[in-house]
């Protein structure tokens, strides 16, 4: 997982609340044992309509999601985050997330920050204005940015997964944070035992 300080980029205006994971990467795509490839599947049933947002090419190489109410809902498939990271979206805005689409996109590296509606809909006119509006998300300073609208607005974001985005960590590197504790609880284990080793 990469290391993540501020994303400043361009965004894309999903006008949907209640968008499941299952319209996020449709259940045909999970039948692919890797983990690329899905950036061609996010949203595909919607991107064989025209005049979908994604198919709209003022808003091509956008790094930010800025999404209705209540993203992310539905099954738990780490693949809704992996297209998304895929497609190239850093960053998913909205007013409200699916807790288990929170959690998957905090282990793999997505942001996904709460901000009011109030500013989304104000950013959502924004870019149907001027695609090239730009969006800059501080990590460490927990704080969204609209610099052409005036807005600064501050998002929920423990230590923790702070600490997890800064320092680029997702579970393995957590854990291989412990590597010379584990080694040397390897040493003490009997012989017979099954062991992790070095590779």
């Amino acid at each position: 997982m990469q290391a993540v300080h501020v994303i400043t980029g361009r965004g894309v205006p999903l006008r949907r609340s209640d968008v499941d994971t299952d319209q996020i990467i449709p259940s045909d795509w999970l039948k692919r044992v890797e983990r690329t490839g899905f950036g061609e599947g996010l949203f595909s049933e919607w991107r064989e309509s025209s005049d979908f947002v994604l198919n709209q090419s003022r808003y091509h190489g956008a790094n930010v999601l800025v999404a209705g109410p209540n993203f992310g809902t539905g099954s738990s498939r780490e693949h809704a985050v992996w297209a998304l990271q895929d497609y190239g979206f850093a960053a998913v805005l909205s007013s409200r997330f699916a807790d288990i689409f929170r959690n998957n996109s905090t282990k793999t590296g997505l942001l996904a920050i709460t901000i009011p509606q109030d500013v989304i809909e104000r950013i959502w006119e924004a870019l149907d204005d001027d695609p090239a509006t730009e969006i800059v998300i501080d990590v460490e300073q927990r704080r969204v940015a609209v610099p052409s609208l005036g807005i600064d607005v501050s998002f929920p974001l423990d230590d923790f997964t702070q600490h997890r985005f800064l320092n680029g960590l997702d579970d393995v590197g957590l854990t291989l944070q412990h590597d010379t504790d584990i080694a040397g609880y390897e040493r003490t284990r009997a012989a017979w035992m099954p062991r992790v080793t070095a590779s």
